[in-house]
């Protein structure tokens, strides 16, 4: 009987919080991890921090499996930003990937080099680790 009315509860409560446990979902932990980052840079730089993103910083983070979805700029709040999105394994996948690129020894030379010559690249970088809800439309965005 104590079986039963735990049961009950537990589909009852699927039901009134509308949950839903179907053996088909995959678990939160199998789905894919996003992470945004947002980069305040400088205007006098605008350019050469697009350059050296593009000329540098993707090819090394290639090297270590970074995946980026997409990339914007955007002016919010009389701000220059630039924008992108990564999908991740997880969240582990990610930690590992960052802490290889960050010691990259070619890409610790390159800021420095690109320092030297045109200063500051980056006034503040805010970044978010985005978890997919079970309602999400889309669950992953890796092919």
């Amino acid at each position: 009987m104590k079986q039963l009315f735990t049961l009950l509860l537990f589909v009852l409560g699927s039901f009134v919080f509308g949950q839903n446990y179907s053996s088909t979902d995959p678990s939160p932990s199998l789905l894919p991890v996003h992470q945004l980052r947002i980069y305040e840079i400088p205007k006098e730089n605008r350019q050469v921090f697009l350059d050296r993103f593009r000329d540098h910083a993707l090819r090394i983070m290639k090297k270590y499996g970074f995946n980026i979805v997409s990339i914007w700029e955007s002016e919010f709040e009389g701000k220059t930003e630039f924008v992108y999105l990564l999908e991740w394994k997880d969240e582990n996948t990610m930690k590992m990937a960052w802490q290889g690129f960050m010691t990259d020894k070619e890409w610790k030379e390159i800021k420095v080099q690109t320092a030297k010559l045109h200063g500051d690249f980056v006034n503040n970088i805010e970044d978010r680790t985005l978890k997919l809800t079970e309602f999400s439309p889309k669950k992953e965005l890796l092919k």
